[in-house]
């Protein structure tokens, strides 16, 4: 099933209506759908690299629209929509202990595993569940989706196909670093 829907997603990024697509997907992958928007962005960034900003803007954008959706998802529909979809991922206890961390960490959460290979939609159903503030729950999203994908946009535009190997297989380990450098830069300036 996956493969097929993996098939899907790379013919859509193809189509004339590629954009529109983008959108759909990145809304969803945020909230239900089982495959990262990364597979769609990257063919639409290495067919069009002089549209490279403007990809990465509106995936931003329908991926933190999608955040939201996961995150109504969570705060009232929790026990009906979200926990089906968090057991659908064999992801009952990750949802839960998310959930509980949120109430600890509040934002460091959303800017720590926006950064990270754990599903974004895991992520917006906790905030939700946990009531997490709406603002900063939309702002650190943007922040991390959109770190995300503006780097992916930066390495695609400056390096093409060459590239696309190193995003695919090591880009968690680049978004790593970037969370551990800012998390030190904003340690040294409370310190300051």
């Amino acid at each position: 099933m996956l493969t097929l829907l993996y098939n899907r997603v790379t013919e859509l990024a193809a189509s004339p209506r590629a954009v529109w697509w983008l959108i759909v997907v990145a809304m969803a992958e945020a909230s239900v759908f089982p495959l990262p928007v990364d597979l769609m962005l990257v063919p639409m960034l290495l067919a069009n690299r002089e549209r490279a900003w403007f990809l990465a803007f509106v995936c931003t954008l329908a991926s933190v629209g999608g955040g939201l959706i996961g995150w109504i998802l969570g705060a009232f529909l929790m026990e009906h929509v979200g926990m089906p979809i968090a057991h659908f991922y064999h992801a009952d206890q990750r949802i839960l202990n998310l959930e509980a961390m949120f109430r600890h960490y509040g934002v460091w959460i959303i800017l720590a595993k926006g950064l990270t290979p754990l599903p974004y939609k895991f992520v917006t159903l906790a905030a939700g569940a946990a009531h997490f503030s709406l603002l900063p729950f939309i702002a650190a999203s943007i922040v991390t989706r959109g770190a995300r994908f503006f780097l992916e946009a930066a390495l695609l535009r400056t390096f093409g196909e060459p590239i696309r190997d190193f995003i695919e297989k090591r880009l968690a380990l680049v978004l790593m670093a970037a969370l551990i450098l800012i998390t030190l830069g904003i340690a040294l300036i409370e310190l300051l």
